[in-house]
């Protein structure tokens, strides 16, 4: 499978894809590694990276690449629905539980969440505590707060 890296302003990124789309993007800590041959990462990441650089230049709210994450159906349900969630919005994980049928589907969806491989593009990192409070990230908190401030999500003073 194609892979590459891309130091996007929230960080480093892996992406990896497979022929039918991005099957993964997750940060990283290895900027010693950013380095890419244009021929070998073929058309899906290049396409990736292309959306991802428009949505980190302020051009880009809605992506269109093609994604193939591997999950169960369940995961594969939650994943789908975090890509309604509005750029600019956030949803709490028990919002987003009982727009998937039921409630108590809370701590599921929260663990679908945390597993999702797609970073940015699948916004897991729109997903809030019901208080508002910002919880769980796999890229790490400090990566969630820069997402949801850079998107307007939160007030820029707010979570310092």
């Amino acid at each position: 499978m194609p892979n590459s890296f891309y130091n996007s302003p929230a960080g480093p990124l892996f992406i990896s894809a497979s022929d039918s789309g991005v099957t993964e993007i997750k940060f990283v800590n290895q900027t010693d590694q950013l380095t890419n041959e244009e021929a070998e990462i073929g058309a899906i990441i290049k396409d990736c990276i292309a959306q991802l650089e428009e949505y980190f230049s302020g051009h880009r709210k809605i992506f269109s690449v093609k994604l193939d994450p591997q999950g169960t159906p369940f995961q594969k349900e939650v994943w789908k629905q975090l890509q309604e969630i509005p750029f600019g919005k956030t949803m709490s994980y028990l919002e987003l539980a009982k727009l998937l049928g039921d409630a108590k589907k809370i701590r599921a969806v929260g663990g679908a969440n945390g597993k999702n491989p797609i970073a940015i593009i699948v916004p897991c990192h729109r997903v809030i505590g019901s208080d508002g409070s910002l919880i769980g990230y796999a890229g790490g908190m400090d990566k969630k707060r820069w997402l949801l401030k850079f998107e307007g999500s939160i007030q820029p003073d707010l979570f310092p």
